[in-house]
C-alpha cells in the first residue's frame, strides 16, 4: 500500500496544480463589471407620446437605410447590413421601445452588432458496402457560407447619441432641402 500511496500522491499534488492554474487565469464573469448607473446612453425622453416618439425613431432609422421588422406602435426593430471586407459581414440590429413617462414618453435603444466571416464548410458522403461495412468520403465541394463569429451590445455613448440627436431633429427640424419633421406624426 505504501508503494502506491508514494505514487498517488505527486500524481494528486501536479493535479490540484494544474486545476489551481487553470483556475487563476479564468477571466472574471462579464457580469461582475456591470455597474447599473442611473445615467445611460441607451435612453433619450420625448414630449411626445409613446407611438409618437417610436414613429420619429422608425423615420430616423429608415432615412439612414435600416430596415424595418414587425414593427408596433411602441416597439421598433431595424437592420442594416454592411461588408467591410469581401470576406466578412456585419450587422446592425437596432430596437428601440418606446414608453410613457412624465414629460411624454422615455424611449429606450439597443443596438447589437454581429460579425459574420466566409468559412469553407467540408462535406463528406458515406457509402455503404455490403459485407464490408461503410466508409466515408470526403466530398471536394467548394461550399463556402457566412458563419456568425462574434455578438456584442454596442455601448459607444456616441452612437447613440448620434441616433438620438437624429430622432430630435426630425421632430420638427428642417434638415437640407426637405423638411423630415413637416409630415403628420401621432403626439
Amino acid at each position: 500500500m505504501s508503494c502506491v500511496r508514494r505514487r498517488l500522491v505527486p500524481f494528486l499534488a501536479s493535479a490540484v496544480t494544474l486545476v489551481g492554474a487553470g483556475c487563476a487565469s479564468a477571466p472574471p464573469a462579464v457580469y461582475q463589471s456591470e455597474s447599473f448607473q442611473r445615467e445611460s446612453p441607451f435612453v433619450t425622453w420625448s414630449t411626445r407620446e409613446p407611438a409618437g416618439a417610436c414613429e420619429l425613431g422608425k423615420r430616423a432609422l429608415l432615412s439612414q437605410g435600416y430596415q424595418i421588422d414587425g414593427s408596433d406602435a411602441v416597439r421598433v426593430k431595424g437592420q442594416k447590413l454592411f461588408q467591410p471586407k469581401p470576406d466578412q459581414g456585419v450587422s446592425l440590429d437596432i430596437t428601440l421601445v418606446c414608453l410613457p413617462s412624465n414629460v411624454g414618453a422615455v424611449v429606450y435603444a439597443n443596438a447589437l452588432q454581429t460579425r459574420f466571416a466566409l468559412k469553407a464548410a467540408s462535406t463528406s458522403t458515406g457509402v455503404s458496402v455490403a459485407g464490408l461495412g461503410s466508409i466515408s468520403l470526403p466530398w471536394s465541394a467548394d461550399k463556402e457560407a457566412m458563419v456568425k463569429v462574434g455578438e456584442e451590445t454596442v455601448t459607444d455613448p456616441d452612437f447613440y447619441r448620434r441616433l438620438f440627436a437624429l430622432i430630435e431633429a426630425l421632430d420638427g427640424t428642417s434638415v437640407g432641402t426637405a423638411d423630415l419633421g413637416s409630415a403628420e406624426v401621432p403626439r
